[in-house]
This record gives structure tokens, C-alpha cells and sequence, in this order.
């Protein structure tokens, strides 16, 4: 947004009052990817040399977010020690480490979404440590995926690594697993990463796609994935979460448009008849079964990297009707309230932390055609927290031994890049005019949504 002063008020502000030497048990997940992500992007910002979007460099600045980031990063370490698996405990206090008390039990995301803001912070320091401790985890959760199906449960023990949650999906639980393995071959060049990715992503659509075989031709249901029992891929339940609206922007970066456009077009529809995502929706029964909206930023992100890579005006158009709902029934005197019901727009006094750092970051981005990020999309990585990574050489030089990769799994074997067998089409030139997805076709998800 170039205002430049603001930032460099907000940094002071951090390095001034933000202090993690408090009695206080966080969340690893969290803590990790909203604020070691948060003060690694904004540090990486002031130190780019070119500065294009302003001055951003404060008065005197000595690294210190940088510091911050390596403190806090270091009072969560403790989480990855004492489990046999490697896979770290879901929570830790900041002054003591784990807890006594502490869960055995922790979600695939929650455990497999620290490779980013973990290895830049390895990079930036010199410490292998930290980027060594989240791969390892990785590696980990991908050692126990089902032999048969090829796919993941959604909770698991960290100690036996037993499942003790079999259903599989790639919305709550699980999502940005998958994007984390992808994004790590983005900015590390890991090929490891993208090879687990791969297989996961054809598993994916062996297992959980429903519907016909092609988006826009063809005869049959419209394409949606479904959560399934991880053993042998059967449907579990008849319900889509709103954090699987994140996944057509993974087929983005995946190259899979025509994908990942049918996928859009689901949760768009859903936002269509409630001016809002429920947290659960029952696509059998074409009704909400969890009904508030906390303003999570999923089907934004989406429709912004769809467009990035389509330049269709259809997509300026469902973000525009996202952002009119939202200032239509979301904004209140002081900000922006979580919608309890969909159904009823009555609102809950909070407003979470990812409205501002994704919500809105990308509505503005998706209508800022001239800006910096948009006109070099080729050199920048979002986090799953919206947070911006420079993709720089100096993350994808292996600066450290064999020895750091633990020896959990065989060694990284050349990869190239669209080797898949996913068949993803590209969208045409000519359609960049047209609806992305054909009349007839939309016309029959939103009558499956329940639209009338």
C-alpha cells in the first residue's frame, strides 16, 4: 500500500513492546506461522535492497525482528524433544517448555505447515537447526501415510504414531500440509518436497474426487473432493469445511487451472446463497452444518490467484460481491465481527487476526493491477498466513551437511517439475474473456449448492 511511515511506526512498536518471555502456552502451529512468519516477511521487507514498495527501513534498524523471530523460534523447540516420531508436541509454554499435562494428539497441518517460516529462519541465521526440526516432522507425518491409499489421516499420535483420525480430506486438519509441501520446492528448491507433493496430489484425485472426469466437458456431477476414510478411500461424511476453499489455489500453483476452477466455483456458490462460508457445509443435504463465518480469507485467495493466473474479469467481479458482502454484513463500529449464522448475520465480538493479514491483503491485491507483487508474482511466496517471502537464491543454497536430514527417509532423487500424471489443462488465451467455467456447468453447481 506504500505507506511507508506506518510500517516503520508498527515496526518500532514490535521492537519497542514484544517481548516472549511470558508464562504462556501457545500453540506451536500458530505461533509459528502468524508470528515467526509475521516478523521474518516484514524483516525481509526492510532488507531488500531495491525497497519497491517504499522506504521501509527504519531509523537505526539492527535486526531485530530477525531477534525476535530466532527467540521465539527457540522457545518452541523444546516441542520437537521427548517424542519418538519426531513429530512435535501440539503445544508449548514459553517458559518452560512442553507441559506436563500436554496432548499426544496433533493435527497433519498443524504438524507439517512449519517448513517455511522454520527454514528461512535456518537460512537467515546460519543454524540448520530449526529448518532440520520441521522437515524431520515432514518426513515423519509422510513415513505413516496409508501403504494402500496413499493418503493421510487427519490427527495422529505423536509418540506411536498411530492415526486417531482416520478421515481424509484437504480441508481442516490437513490442508495446508499439502501446500507446505509444494511452497518448500518453490522457495528451497527442495525436490524431495515436490516429490511427496506429487504423489500426495494424485492420490488426492484418486481418492477424493467425485464427479465427472473433466470440468468444462463431459456428462456427470460436478468435480468436488470429498473427506474419506484414509485406509481405503471411502466417503466418510457428506460435508466440505470452509478451509478446503484454499485448495483451488494450490492447483494454481500446481499448474491445474481447469481444476482448480471447478473447485473455486463450489465455494463461490455457497458464498453466493449465504453472502458468506459457513464453516461446514453439507453438499448432500444443501445445508450449513456449522454456521458461523469468522471472516477466513480461503475463497479470497483463491479468487486472487485464479485471476493472477487467468486475467479473467469474472474474478474481479466475485471479489467484488465477497467485499460488498463483507462491508454489508460484517462491519461494525470498531472493525470487523465474526459472523455467528450465516443465516442470520448476527455477529460474535472478535475479529480475527487473518482478516487483516490475509482477508483483506488479498482483496486489495486482487484489484491493485500495478502492484509490485502482482507485477513480479515470479519472485514471491505467500505463506499459509499471507505473509510475503521473497523467493532468493540465498534459500535454495544447501549451505549444510547430509548429516542435518536426519537420515528419516531414502535420499532426494531428481525430480522435474509437471512430471505428474494429474493431465492439468492450461486455460486458453481466448477464454480469458469468457466465464471460466461454462454456462450449463455453472448453472449446475449452484442448483447442487441449493441456489436458486
Amino acid at each position: 500500500m506504500n505507506n511507508a511511515s506506518e510500517f516503520k511506526k508498527a515496526v518500532q512498536l514490535v521492537i519497542e513492546y514484544a517481548s516472549f518471555d511470558k508464562n504462556n502456552t501457545v500453540q506451536v502451529f500458530e505461533a509459528t506461522i502468524r508470528i515467526i512468519g509475521g516478523l521474518l516477511s516484514a524483516h525481509l521487507l526492510i532488507k531488500e535492497p531495491s525497497q519497491p514498495f517504499g522506504d521501509l527501513v527504519p531509523a537505526h534498524y539492527e535486526d531485530e525482528l530477525l531477534h525476535l523471530a530466532h527467540d521465539l523460534a527457540a522457545r518452541l523447540l523444546p516441542s520437537f524433544e521427548g517424542t519418538s516420531t519426531g513429530i512435535p508436541y501440539p503445544r508449548v509454554n514459553l517458559q518452560n517448555g512442553v507441559p506436563l499435562n500436554s496432548s499426544n494428539s496433533t493435527c497433519t497441518a498443524g504438524a507439517g505447515t512449519l517448513i517455511l517460516e522454520m527454514g528461512v529462519l535456518s537460512h537467515l541465521l546460519g543454524d540448520p537447526v530449526y529448518k532440520a526440526r520441521a522437515k524431520r516432522a515432514l518426513k515423519s507425518l509422510w513415513s505413516y501415510r496409508s501403504n494402500v491409499t496413499g493418503l493421510f489421516g487427519n490427527v495422529i499420535n505423536i509418540q506411536t504414531g498411530a492415526w486417531e483420525g482416520g478421515m481424509s480430506g484437504v480441508g481442516a486438519g490437513l490442508d495446508s500440509f499439502f501446500e507446505y509441501l509444494l511452497k518448500a520446492y518453490i522457495l528451497f528448491g527442495d525436490a524431495e518436497m515436490l516429490k511427496m507433493f506429487n504423489e500426495s496430489y494424485e492420490s488426492i484425485k484418486f481418492h477424493l474426487r467425485r464427479g465427472r472426469n473433466h470440468c468444462n466437458k463431459g456428462d456427470g456431477l460436478p468435480p468436488i473432493y470429498v473427506n474419506v476414510n484414509m485406509r481405503n478411500g471411502e466417503t466418510v461424511n457428506n460435508w466440505i469445511d470452509s478451509l478446503q476453499a484454499a485448495w483451488p489455489g494450490v492447483q494454481v500453483l500446481n499448474g491445474d487451472i481447469e481444476e482448480a476452477i471447478c473447485s473455486h466455483a463450489i465455494f463461490y456458490a455457497i458464498w453466493r446463497r449465504f453472502d458468506a462460508l459457513p464453516e461446514r457445509y453439507n453438499w448432500h443435504l444443501k445445508a450449513p452444518e456449522i454456521l458461523f463465518y469468522p471472516l477466513r480469507p480461503e475463497l479470497v485467495e483463491s479468487t486472487y490467484l485464479l485471476y493472477q493466473a487467468t486475467k479473467n474479469p469474472f474474478y474481479l467481479h466475485v471479489g467484488k460481491e465477497i467485499l460488498d458482502s463483507i462491508n454489508q454484513y460484517a462491519k461494525v463500529k470498531c472493525g470487523y465481527a465474526t459472523i455467528h449464522d450465516v443465516t442470520k448475520k448476527d455477529h460474535e465480538d472478535r475479529m480475527e487476526s487473518f482478516f487483516l493479514s490475509e482477508t483483506c491483503k488479498y482483496l486489495y491485491l486482487l484489484f491493485d493491477k500495478d502492484n509490485h507483487i502482482n507485477k513480479n508474482s515470479d519472485r514471491y511466496l505467500f505463506t499459509t498466513e499471507g505473509h510475503l517471502f521473497p523467493i532468493d537464491k540465498q534459500f535454495r543454497d544447501d549451505i549444510w551437511t547430509q548429516k542435518y536430514t536426519e537420515n528419516m527417509t531414502e535420499p532426494i532423487q531428481s525430480v522435474h517439475r509437471n512430471n505428474n500424471i494429474s493431465n492439468c489443462e492450461k486455460v486458453g488465451h481466448k477464454r480469458t474473456y469468457f466465464l471460466p467455467i461454462k454456462s450449463n456447468y455453472l448453472s449446475q453447481i449452484e442448483h447442487s449448492i441449493g441456489l436458486p
